[in-house]
């Protein structure tokens, strides 16, 4: 093999690991945002704020700080938005259903970003978006629609939840693309630090609003925000960004797909979520729903 190729293998491999090392890093999110004992928008707030500080840090010290003017700033407002409606709700989701099953729902964005492609850019929809969907809606239905009548109220409302925050988050990477599309001084470091800053501000001020507290009670919380933001604001994104440039398309579909897998497993692990068989089987069909419709929509 030529030095050329072994060099290429590596730089393959390095990838590979990076891409699921942060998947994985990221599929802990949900679990931290049940360790710590504050409200949903608290530590959506504290995720954004510590992230957004050591997003910073990192971008002076590899030498790539820049300040935001006034246009940077309003390209990453609605982005923004999205962002902290997607969190407000999705960390409801988490403490009414758990963090396994909201994390699940929340990944059913592959679907609308699919359908904001054919509204946007007449992209057409086959048999593989067709069937995933299928897939995957029967999968959550063998979760949560077989006792849907039995369910609680704040179950089915979480259940609701998870779903509007996959709308949400959908919203958020489509804007967010086209503010760094319009924008080529929005790097994606510089742009996930500016929205990760204007988010932190917007989330504040619904703190205010609710009339929640920002003290933080306990060491266990102040350890579980420290590390909902470094691990899923800052290093699982970060090893994510560098890692999908090098790797194909169908590969990084597949690897993110361990976010809500593994996520699903440690709500069992960690906190002895009830699953029967009928639940993996559901979780297995809606991740398989959910990469075939997203390798349609990449397509």
């Amino acid at each position: 093999m030529s030095a050329a190729a072994m060099a290429g293998a590596a730089a393959y491999r390095t990838a590979f690991l990076k891409m699921l090392a942060g998947a994985a890093l990221i599929s802990t999110t949900s679990i931290f945002v049940r360790y710590a004992h504050v409200a949903p928008t608290v530590s959506a707030f504290y995720r954004l704020a510590f992230g957004g500080a050591m997003l910073a840090a990192l971008l002076i010290v590899r030498g790539e700080w820049r300040a935001w003017n006034w246009r940077d700033a309003a390209w990453l407002v609605v982005p923004a938005l999205a962002f902290a409606v997607d969190l407000t709700i999705w960390h409801r989701s988490i403490h009414y259903v758990g963090p396994g099953l909201a994390t699940l729902i929340a990944n059913f964005q592959v679907f609308v970003m699919a359908l904001a492609g054919v509204v946007l850019h007449r992209e057409k929809l086959g048999w593989r978006f067709a069937s995933g969907l299928a897939l995957s809606i029967f999968g959550l239905w063998l979760i949560v629609g077989r006792g849907w009548a039995a369910l609680s109220d704040d179950y089915r409302l979480g259940v609701l939840f998870g779903v509007l925050s996959g709308i949400a988050y959908a919203v958020y990477m489509l804007t967010q693309r086209r503010a760094q599309l319009r924008r080529p001084a929005l790097t994606p470091q510089r742009a996930l630090c500016g929205v990760t800053l204007i988010c932190a501000a917007m989330l504040a001020v619904s703190v205010v609003v609710e009339g929640q507290s920002f003290a933080i009670p306990d060491v266990q919380s102040w350890a579980a925000l420290l590390a909902l933001a470094f691990v899923g604001q800052v290093l699982g994104w970060v090893l994510i960004s560098q890692a999908m440039p090098a790797l194909p398309a169908s590969l990084v579909g597949l690897l993110l797909l361990l976010q809500p897998a593994l996520s699903f497993v440690l709500d069992v692990i960690l906190f002895a979520r009830p699953t029967a068989a009928a639940d993996w089987i559901g979780l297995v069909l809606s991740l398989l729903g959910i990469f075939v419709a997203s390798q349609r929509s990449r397509g």
